[in-house]
């Protein structure tokens, strides 16, 4: 992944940051910021401060319980899990890359891109300005960038066709957060047109909250700290896997605990970690089925 140079302080924000989902993009923004402070980062994100600072962001997720306090962390990996899962995808022919509800996602100027790969961003519009102002016509490390102003939750296929998706080539979905922000037949919707628009060979990745933990202790008072502030975590999977079947794609959950970065990482928090906390969220992925 290549190395960028180091961020230059902001200008004065020309465009006010949008309301509600926003901040969980800044929550974000935040862990990343700390993040690339690191000796060895696993997010290299030199734009992340610039976005907080421009918006006069301060704090993190409401409340102060054990879930709050891993947040940031969580962040760092899902982020990592998901860059890694997009180069793969693209690597292996998946040269158009839809990021749905890009928030602050800075992938198409971070990652190492192979040769021809095109990076759809779909966002609100009011939010891309921001973003647009901070990064200051920064040059992106794929092939080619394209911005779609629509409301993810909304209608956006003719947007994404127009901005020159090819739906018959296979592209490589990205949902990070923003689903379980949204009703669940808002998110059949967008999934139903996302399916729509895929070519075989087409591949997702989403997080999804895991239904079966959302009453625990651990993630409980966050979900009541949350819905004080407006947001809430609506769409909620007890499987995942037989969901995804539902709508068409082949599906799989991570095994996180397998992989080296999230254990080192999430050490600390290990004695936090009963087996509801520790599964209270789920990072799919999966493949076009049948077609």
């Amino acid at each position: 992944m290549p190395d960028p140079a180091p961020s230059q302080p902001p200008p004065a924000p020309g465009t006010p940051l949008p309301d509600g989902l926003s901040r969980v993009a800044l929550w974000t923004a935040s862990a990343h910021a700390r993040e690339f402070g690191r000796s060895a980062p696993y997010v290299r994100d030199p734009w992340a401060a610039d976005f907080v600072r421009a918006a006069g962001f301060t704090g993190g997720p409401p409340g102060d319980g054990p879930l709050q306090r891993l947040l940031p962390d969580w962040a760092v990996v899902r982020t990592r899990f998901y860059d890694e899962f997009l180069v793969g995808a693209a690597r292996a022919g998946c040269r158009q890359v839809v990021l749905l509800g890009a928030g602050l996602d800075t992938r198409a100027f971070r990652l190492d891109w192979p040769t021809g790969t095109h990076v759809f961003e779909v966002e609100d519009p009011a939010l891309l300005a921001f973003k647009e102002h901070v990064l200051d016509r920064a040059a992106p490390s794929c092939g080619r960038r394209s911005t779609v102003g629509a409301d993810p939750a909304g209608s956006w296929g003719g947007e994404l066709l127009a901005a020159g998706l090819d739906p018959r080539r296979p592209t490589a979905w990205l949902s990070e957060t923003y689903l379980y922000h949204l009703p669940p037949r808002t998110v059949e919707s967008l999934v139903r047109t996302m399916t729509e628009l895929s070519a075989p060979g087409s591949v997702f990745g989403a997080e999804c909250v895991n239904a079966d933990a959302a009453s625990s202790s651990f993630v409980a008072p966050f979900l009541d700290a949350l819905s004080a502030t407006g947001i809430s975590w609506q769409w909620q999977l007890a499987d995942p896997r037989d969901w995804w079947a539902r709508k068409g794609w082949d599906a799989e959950v991570a095994d996180l605990f397998t992989l080296p970065y999230v254990v080192q990482r999430l050490a600390p928090y290990l004695p936090l970690l009963t087996e509801a906390a520790a599964k209270c969220a789920f990072l799919t992925t999966g493949t076009l089925n049948g077609r």
